[in-house]
């Protein structure tokens, strides 16, 4: 069994910077590639990016390409999501995942609860 605790959510205004946070706790979380998707209000949730597990190699959706760095720290079972040039259509709320890495939200068995991020117009 995998925890993840996201953290790192807020508002910020459009054209400005975030950056969130997961910590995997439990059954060696480092082993999983590790992922990002989010939700917007009445919409589905959608890949954001992932990270694989040993050799750093990383997945992004076209909508962040350029403008979201996915990363991660194994000693600290940690991944980060920086994100620049936020734009109003990027409020949603961010979900880190651990599992297979691919950009289907099946390849994922852990989830996180979320956090909030808000861009303001």
């Amino acid at each position: 069994q995998v925890q993840l605790v996201e953290s790192g959510g807020g508002l910020v205004q459009a054209g400005g910077s975030l950056r969130v946070s997961c910590a995997a706790s439990g059954r060696t979380g480092s082993r999983y590639a590790m992922a990002w998707f989010r939700q917007a209000p009445g919409k589905e949730r959608e890949f954001v990016a992932t990270i694989n597990s040993r050799d750093g190699i990383t997945l992004y959706a076209d909508s962040v390409k350029g403008r979201f760095t996915i990363s991660r720290d194994n000693a600290k079972n940690t991944v980060y999501l920086q994100m620049n040039s936020l734009k109003p259509e990027d409020t949603a709320v961010y979900y880190c995942a651990a599992g297979i890495f691919g950009s289907g939200d099946w390849n994922y068995i852990y989830w996180g609860q979320g956090t909030q991020v808000t861009v303001s117009s």
